[in-house]
């Protein structure tokens, strides 16, 4: 067994960690590409070869339910078998987008048998034992990465000289559909980020992007750059809430509030935060982020509650439902916290409150969170990142990681002293300033400039077609140009979207696109 394979199967078992790690996208292809090309003694190939892979699987995104492609095993064993066989980006998408959808396959199952598991931690609860609801959620989030390293390590070593010899047989004109597909394949990445941004009020900011990447050929972080300007005079003049009872009362005096001695110190806090980074460990289909939420919840109620009954009752109320945005959850957990340690020092609050707060708050902040970061930071470091590294440069999944990683660990870790400090409050204040809309609008502003400017910088599709004899021939792309220049990769994105409004599954247009550009490639319509 060679020690390389081990190694690529440790970093599959890295990228499938990433439920453990905060959602830090540490298992895009952009990130585990260079890795796999450094254990085979060729990095350049492993970044330019996650980078293509990272546009085709952009929009790839686990929100709610939904769980796409697994891109993790799908990349590493593209980018393994393509730098193994020396046949470059085209042959890794081949193999990426089968294998990525079969390993989806195995992991919705797991999350379907993951859900066995409620009543056993339902058991722990009634008993009050948070030490085994804790080894349980760190046990059964391991199944996936140890299952998904040892099917990559198989397939490695059971398919590597099999592999080899098959993709030597493919002749030429194969791998020029392929490569074909492959530029074609980044549309379906960006029309699934429009799905979650694109509408009328902030369409015009995507066509926007489109011109200054089209025609001024400004680059990605530049169009980023001036997407933050446009979103900040645009949020500044948005109207702020007023209330009429506060004009009313201008001259009142607050009521003074009694001072609150908090139980809970700076480092439960901080406990509560870190563990946070395992919300998903044990995601499943039937009560979601249930046990991840209990599990970052414990420091707070192993210092509340010293009788085992009232614990046993809180963690009961924890292993509810629960689903949100792993990047808003330390909100939630900080309120959840203070309204916890409220509930343990006064008989007469209102416990099944704790619950309604948690339930109502899980879908707004959701869908702020998700567009924050899927929808703008996730795609202006993508567009960043992956600008760079199709250059080979490696500071492409560098850049790609601080640039989604720093607002992201610093607003989650804030977030969790914010919900505790000033509890519901905080969310009441944030309505009457508007902060959230203005938020939700800048981002949105800002996402769709980036995401504009992707087809016309990193799709590269024209047609060969000519018009006359060969000496006085006109190529149908030079007229394009001169109209509107990258209009075939936009035209594509929109039809792409269209199917992704249609309600069309991931899986369908993926392979509808990979034979779109194969026919086109081999009667000579696109190159």
């Amino acid at each position: 067994m060679s020690v390389s394979f081990i190694l690529i199967a440790l970093i599959a078992m890295f990228g499938h960690s990433e439920d453990f790690l905060g959602t830090t996208l540490l298992s895009r292809p952009l990130v585990l590409g260079p890795l796999v090309g450094l254990v085979l003694g060729d990095l350049n190939q492993g970044i330019i070869i996650g980078a293509t892979l990272e546009l085709i699987f952009m929009g790839n995104i686990k929100v709610g339910a939904a769980i796409p492609p697994d891109v993790i095993t799908g990349g590493v064993l593209g980018t393994a078998f393509a730098i193994i066989s020396g046949k470059g980006p085209a042959i890794a998408l081949a193999i990426a987008i089968p294998v990525s959808i079969l390993a989806e396959m195995m992991i919705s199952a797991l999350f379907v048998l993951r859900a066995m598991l409620n009543k056993k931690f339902n058991q722990y609860a009634e008993e009050g034992n948070y030490k085994k609801i804790q080894w349980l959620h760190i046990l059964s989030g391991l199944i996936r990465p140890l299952l998904m390293g040892f099917i990559v390590l198989l397939a490695l070593q059971l398919g590597a000289n099999a592999m080899r010899s098959f993709l030597d047989m493919i002749p030429a004109w194969v791998q020029s559909g392929l490569q074909v597909a492959g530029n074609m394949l980044p549309a379906l990445g960006f029309a699934l980020l429009m799905n979650l941004m694109f509408n009328k009020k902030v369409a015009p900011y995507f066509f926007l992007g489109f011109i200054l990447a089209s025609y001024l050929k400004l680059p990605i972080i530049a169009i980023g750059g001036i997407g933050v300007i446009i979103a900040l005079i645009i949020t500044q003049y948005m109207p702020v809430n007023t209330n009429d009872d506060d004009d009313n009362n201008e001259t009142q005096e607050p009521d003074a509030e009694p001072e609150v001695i908090h139980r809970l110190t700076n480092r439960d806090i901080r406990n509560i935060f870190f563990r946070s980074l395992a919300l998903e460990a044990n995601f499943n289909f039937e009560t979601w982020q249930n046990t991840g939420f209990a599990f970052s919840i414990i420091p707070a109620l192993k210092r509340v509650y010293t009788d085992k009954k009232q614990m046993a009752e809180a963690l009961k109320r924890h292993l509810q439902l629960f689903n949100t945005s792993p990047y808003g959850s330390t909100l939630v957990l900080g309120i959840t916290a203070a309204m916890e340690e409220q509930n343990s020092r006064d008989t007469d609050f209102d416990a099944e409150s704790i619950s309604s707060v948690k339930l109502g708050l899980m879908g707004p902040l959701a869908g702020i969170f998700d567009s924050l970061f899927w929808g703008t930071f996730k795609v202006i470091a993508a567009g960043v990142g992956t600008s760079l590294a199709l250059k080979g440069n490696i500071m492409g999944p560098v850049i790609f990681i601080l640039i989604f990683n720093i607002p992201h660990l610093l607003l989650r870790y804030n977030l969790t002293f914010i919900g505790y400090n000033a509890g519901t409050k905080f969310l009441s204040n944030l309505a009457k300033s508007n902060v959230m809309d203005k938020l939700t609008t800048g981002a949105s502003i800002l996402g769709l400039m980036v995401v504009g400017a992707m087809p016309a910088t990193l799709m590269n599709i024209t047609t060969p077609i000519t018009i006359g004899s060969s000496k006085s021939a006109i190529t149908i792309q030079g007229i394009l140009d001169q109209i509107i220049p990258a209009v075939i990769p936009l035209g594509l994105t929109f039809l792409v979207y269209y199917f992704v409004k249609k309600g069309a599954k991931t899986a369908y247009l993926l392979l509808g696109l990979l034979v779109l550009g194969f026919v086109g490639s081999m009667i000579h319509l696109f190159a």
